[in-house]
């Protein structure tokens, strides 16, 4: 894919004599300027194409071995996730200790910041002049629109999360007078990130198909999708403002397409055939069409996935193929404890997660649960490179995102239950759904929406959604060794993390990287980080 940037060239040329302006004109040879590009259609579909790798892609896609990927940081923010190199990567640290500031992050939040706004600078250009491109035929023209305003829309919604207040920009830059630009409300963020997101739903002709059996090019279920989240997260805080009704909407368009579907698990006389479960398919497959409604390729030969070495601490590294594993992404205690042990197929040995490893000679070892959702067989064992795809919006959470809009907008009705029966169902194997169904039915709204994020916290674990929950309800997911998987909700703010830090207000946002601040004087440091 290539990847455009706008160039700025200021020319002055002359003599004491005359002028010779157009003698100097030429055009560059080795970079495309704006008046050069969006002239064919070719030129379109690449400055479109570049979005799938930048910005908040990027979140599943970015981050080494030792570090882990962007979008784990708000599960280390949230406490319950440790990195076995953290020792180098100190900015995790900083997270679970509560101890960030604007300078002490610097690189890794800049690093986020700016690739967001790099994403948001490339869709402005596509946005823009997309609709001006000659020999485009109209239909195409309203595709890439969608894809470039959805890929604009993620990435603020990123930024919003994390920063809160952020400058937002929605025009390509055409000179350097406006380059400095303060930030704007969290509202005024979300009507940007509504707008663009109902453009690809509603104008786009975006595909009704699987992201998979669409060349993985974003489709109208996707855009559908993250609107639903985006909805379900203004109805929280900070903005609180009423949109369940819409995030229903959303999801509700996502089922009844007919697009998609839970996977189930393989039965053997009766039993569960634990090898063939819904959770070892998922693992296997590099993208399942029927579940992954917006994921992030992977391709061997081009880029190679890193999830695979997350798959075991780093004191497997001698036992599979590749140089280097690393617990990057390694639940402590107290969040495995949010499961029922006996009865949750997510906890049991490798479905989600795994703690033993069967040696050469037959023996075997164990180790602190680590992700087996990510165990790639073949890389592991013999290729050291990984093709499989990264899920970042899932079927699980539309179902999910329903349940709790529909109870909170109209009531625990029958179709509420059953789409957080569906989810649970799949996970509770001793369980009959009937049986969870009643379990549900009749429970208050509180009630019925804290059962909905008790499965959010387990169910979406790997698409990294736990702190943007945390911070979007204000609560904390108390869990005990002795509750067998039962989920108190306390209060966020002052409340200590599994490492015992306090959460602060001003946790609740990351700080603005310093060099954002210096770059540029509109930007005010968020609240309690200017010390």
């Amino acid at each position: 894919m290539k990847y455009i940037s706008k160039v700025f060239m200021l020319m002055v040329a002359g003599t004491l004599f005359y002028s010779c302006d157009d003698f100097l004109e030429e055009a560059p040879r080795d970079e495309i300027s704006l008046n050069q590009f969006f002239t064919e259609p070719a030129h379109a579909e690449n400055a479109v194409n570049a979005l799938y790798r930048v910005g908040a892609p990027q979140m599943y896609s970015d981050g080494g071995v030792y570090s882990g990927k962007r979008g784990m940081y708000g599960p280390y923010l949230s406490g319950f996730f440790d990195n076995e190199y953290k020792g180098q990567e100190p900015y995790i640290q900083f997270a679970q200790q509560l101890t960030l500031n604007g300078t002490n992050i610097d690189g890794f939040s800049n690093g986020i910041w700016s690739d967001l706004y790099l994403a948001i600078a490339r869709a402005n250009n596509a946005i823009r002049y997309i609709p001006e491109t000659p020999g485009l035929a109209d239909a195409d023209a309203n595709r890439l629109m969608a894809e470039a305003r959805f890929f604009r829309a993620f990435a603020y919604f990123y930024l919003v999360r994390f920063y809160g207040e952020v400058p937002l920009i929605e025009e390509p830059y055409e000179a350097i007078e406006d380059i400095y630009v303060a930030s704007s409300s969290v509202a005024d963020v979300y009507n940007l990130i509504v707008s663009d997101l109902e453009y690809a739903i509603n104008e786009g002709g975006l595909s009704d198909a699987a992201m998979v059996n669409n060349a993985f090019r974003v489709t109208q279920g996707a855009a559908a999708t993250l609107l639903s989240e985006v909805y379900l997260t203004m109805s929280g805080y900070p903005l609180q403002e009423d949109h369940y009704a819409d995030a229903a909407d959303m999801a509700r368009m996502v089922i009844n397409s007919g697009t998609y579907t839970l996977v189930q698990n393989d039965m053997e006389g009766g039993e569960i055939d634990f090898e063939n479960s819904a959770y070892n398919k998922i693992r296997r497959e590099e993208a399942l069409a029927e579940e992954y409604i917006y994921l992030v390729e992977y391709l061997v030969g081009i880029e190679t996935s890193t999830y695979p070495q997350w798959s075991y601490p780093v004191a497997y590294a001698s036992d599979v193929e590749y140089a280097i594993t690393n617990g990057a992404y390694q639940p402590v205690d107290e969040f495995m404890w949010g499961y029922d042990q006996e009865n949750d197929l997510r906890a049991q040995n490798k479905q989600y997660f795994h703690t033993t490893f069967t040696h050469s000679d037959g023996s075997t070892s164990t180790f602190p649960p680590t992700p087996y959702i990510w165990h790639d067989d073949d890389a592991l064992f013999q290729t050291a490179t990984s093709g499989k795809d990264a899920r970042a919006l899932s079927y699980s959470e539309v179902l999910l995102t329903a349940a709790e809009s529909i109870a909170r907008s109209e009531g625990v009705t029958a179709e509420a239950v059953d789409y957080l029966a569906q989810v649970r169902d799949r996970a509770y194997w001793k369980q009959d759904i009937s049986e969870i169904r009643d379990a549900l039915t009749g429970l208050s709204v509180d009630e019925f929406v804290e059962e909905v994020w008790e499965e959010r916290y387990r169910e979406l674990v790997f698409d990294f959604k736990l702190w943007f929950d945390m911070t979007r309800t204000r609560t904390y997911p108390e869990t005990s060794e002795d509750a067998n998987g039962e989920i108190v909700f306390a209060p966020l703010v002052g409340h200590e993390n599994t490492w015992g830090q306090t959460f602060e207000e001003k946790h609740l946002l990351l700080p603005i990287p310093q060099r954002e601040l210096q770059r540029n004087p509109q930007l005010q440091q968020n609240e309690g980080y200017t010390e």
